[in-house]
């Protein structure tokens, strides 16, 4: 299997990833206030949106549309606002539907599993930080000169999901557990939902400042 990079190389993408996965991102948001809002389904359904993401960010460097898009500062940019406007837009209703941790929220306000699957594949693919994470972080694992190169970026990129679930998920049981607490105090589910908006506003404006170099 010439897809396989040797274990010495799979040991230092596991560190790399552990290192990356506890920085915290629009998608960890996501996750934490779906969980104490809805749930660790919830969570974990927005958790495999995001993964499906990743699978199609692996894909587009493997075979080469992420420099493209990278390298076209129109699609860049366009890609930049599309990104940041749905985070904007996370913000918005985290605000407007206030009170999601609310004890007398009604059933039918919560979100399907696809329908949290969906939010969390548009986060992670209408972010261009993941883009050139994956454009600058995978290519420094496999040789430019590596016949099976497509090969070995598609498995490392696939295999970033594997290592992260064990720092994601424990954050996303936590979450769902810590939304008891919440659910008996109004003021402070109140609070949370201005601090999710905040840092997903704050993020939007983050992916704006991204530079494609």
């Amino acid at each position: 299997m010439n897809f396989i990079p040797e274990w010495s190389i799979i040991l230092q993408f596991a560190v790399a990833t552990f290192v990356l996965s506890i920085t915290p991102g629009p998608d960890m948001t996501l996750f934490v206030g779906r969980a104490l809002s809805e749930g660790k389904a919830a969570g974990f359904a927005c958790l495999a949106g995001a993964s499906s993401g990743i699978v199609v960010h692996t894909t587009m460097v493997a075979i080469g549309l992420s420099a493209l898009i990278v390298a076209s500062p129109s699609a860049f940019l366009a890609l930049k606002i599309v990104g940041a406007g749905y985070l904007v837009w996370l913000a918005y209703q985290a605000i407007r539907h206030g009170s999601a941790f609310s004890p007398e929220k009604q059933v039918g306000q919560s979100h399907t599993l696809f329908q949290n699957w969906l939010t969390g594949f548009g986060i992670n693919l209408l972010n261009p930080k993941i883009i050139l994470f994956f454009m600058t972080f995978l290519p420094q694992f496999v040789s430019a000169s590596d016949l099976h190169a497509p090969g070995k970026l598609f498995f490392l990129g696939v295999l970033f999901i594997p290592l992260a679930l064990p720092v994601v998920a424990p954050m996303i049981i936590a979450a769902d557990k810590f939304s008891k607490l919440l659910k008996k105090n109004p003021t402070v589910t109140r609070i949370t939902d201005w601090l999710f908006a905040g840092v997903f506003s704050a993020f939007a404006a983050k992916i704006l400042m991204a530079q494609a170099k």
